[in-house]
């Protein structure tokens, strides 16, 4: 990932993003939006799990998470994960609801943001364990202590 032409090059950082999707072909979504990420430097296995929140009567999803690293800036990566959602063909029209795509940034080293459009460290991503049990593939050292402790049905499914 590079930033664009004319900004101030920003030394290269890891950044961890979480994928997941419920609706259409839930792999292939992965998959292409995957395959759209440069800079990828570990991929956690796929699970299928429980959707959190939302309406009722959505189907499960299937989640990963994914490091990278990128001198892109948080609202740059932000634009990334809407683009991909995009591809997908995603329409937000119920928070929460059912999703082609998926796309959240859930951490930027040494990077903390609070704004309206964009909160990083992502302010759920340590009460779910569809978040937690790839992360602790890929990224174990922004694990707390106990996390195996937060419930949710997580199941690892066959790859990509």
């Amino acid at each position: 990932m590079t930033p664009p032409a004319g900004a101030e090059p920003r030394p290269e950082r890891r950044v961890v993003l979480a994928l997941g999707s419920n609706l259409g072909d839930r792999r292939r979504h992965l998959r292409e939006a995957l395959a759209s990420i440069p800079g990828v430097t570990a991929v956690s296995q796929v699970y299928e799990t429980d959707p959190v929140g939302g309406p009722d009567r959505q189907g499960p999803y299937l989640n990963l998470v994914v490091t990278a690293r990128t001198p892109l800036g948080a609202h740059q990566l932000l634009g990334l994960c809407h683009r991909l959602e995009s591809a997908a063909g995603r329409v937000r029209s119920e928070r929460w609801g059912p999703r082609t795509l998926d796309v959240d940034i859930l951490w930027i080293d040494g990077e903390t943001w609070d704004q309206p459009d964009l909160v990083v460290p992502h302010p759920r991503m340590f009460e779910r364990r569809f978040v937690l049990a790839p992360l602790a593939e890929v990224a174990p050292d922004l694990l707390p202590a106990g996390w195996e402790r937060v419930s949710g049905r997580v199941e690892v499914v066959a790859g990509l």
